[in-house]
């Protein structure tokens, strides 16, 4: 049974990170953010759990990804003006995933609801359904792109780490749109790749990655999120080599390179239309001088920067 035994809903703490003097032209991330909430801003929010990785038969740690996620994104320089705030941290008490949901759903609602860019700090990948909830509940169905070896379509009598997208299938019957890119054909099964097919996903392989360019993964990318819906954007860190992400909950044997997947997440993110971001699955205990925290950071702030750019 999970031990997490800090409050459902915690304020957020004072971040900390280089200080090199006053003023904008100094900003990072640690003296940007706010401590009011933004309207057409950048919102973040940590889910600490460890629950849904658990109930998966996955190794524990996640609970701690939200703390390393601001950590390393803490030093990382500003070059814009727009509002960024940090929203505090859902976590899962106990067993009680199902409740930690609820409650990180009715935050991601409010924040979306009042137009920021919604990015979620995992948590395991249990994450993915509460945020796409609070989501849609703000703003409708949304196409959703997940970055991942993994399908995470099981089907279960409880919510785990591996059923958030069946969930989100579930919940938005014929408008589920979801594509995911990286999958490993031996770390899924049969029967999840018969779901995906049922469910009209759009499937792309590792190993068909690895065969293209950078800017042709990312063009893959946009032509998954073609249309008009906001878009939910979710990155599962165990997509990257174990080489450079160490610190996840299941390491990838192969992985896709990061050149390919920083070229489709800002080119996603680059649309306007991204309205939730969630990453997931950072384990800090087995990182490896915070590597994996470093990369996830650099991830989050670029496409923060390309979603800023399109929408300024």
């Amino acid at each position: 049974m999970n031990t997490v035994t800090a409050p459902l809903f915690s304020p957020p703490e004072p971040w900390s990170g280089r200080d090199d003097g006053p003023g904008p032209e100094h900003a990072r991330w640690h003296s940007a953010i706010s401590s009011a909430s933004p309207a057409d801003g950048v919102a973040l929010i940590g889910f600490a759990s460890d629950e849904g990785v658990e109930r998966n038969g996955g190794r524990q740690g996640a609970a701690r990804g939200p703390e390393a996620l601001r950590a390393a994104l803490g030093g990382l320089a500003v070059h814009d003006e727009y509002a960024r705030f940090d929203a505090g941290t859902v976590t899962t008490q106990g067993d009680d995933l199902e409740g930690a949901q609820a409650e990180l759903t009715g935050c991601v609602r409010d924040l979306a609801s009042a137009g920021n860019l919604v990015v979620v700090l995992g948590g395991g990948h249990e994450t993915s359904f509460a945020s796409h909830r609070g989501a849609r509940k703000a703003l409708g169905a949304l196409s959703v792109i997940n970055f991942d070896a993994h399908f995470d379509l099981r089907q279960a009598d409880r919510p785990t780490s591996g059923t958030p997208f069946k969930q989100i299938a579930d919940l938005a019957g014929d408008e589920f749109d979801y594509s995911v890119l990286g999958i490993s054909r031996p770390n899924n099964t049969r029967v999840l790749f018969d779901t995906a097919a049922a469910l009209g996903v759009r499937t792309v392989l590792d190993t068909d990655l690895e065969a293209l360019a950078a800017a042709e993964c990312a063009q893959l990318a946009l032509d998954c999120v073609a249309g008009k819906r906001p878009i939910h954007l979710s990155i599962d860190l165990d997509l990257l080599p174990a080489s450079v992400a160490p610190g996840v909950s299941a390491p990838a044997g192969l992985g896709v390179a990061l050149d390919k997947v920083r070229a489709m997440v800002t080119a996603v993110a680059a649309t306007g239309r991204v309205a939730l971001v969630d990453v997931v699955e950072l384990n800090p205990d087995f990182d490896i001088d915070s590597r994996t925290a470093k990369t996830a950071a650099r991830l989050i702030d670029d496409i923060v920067n390309a979603h800023l750019s399109a929408r300024g």
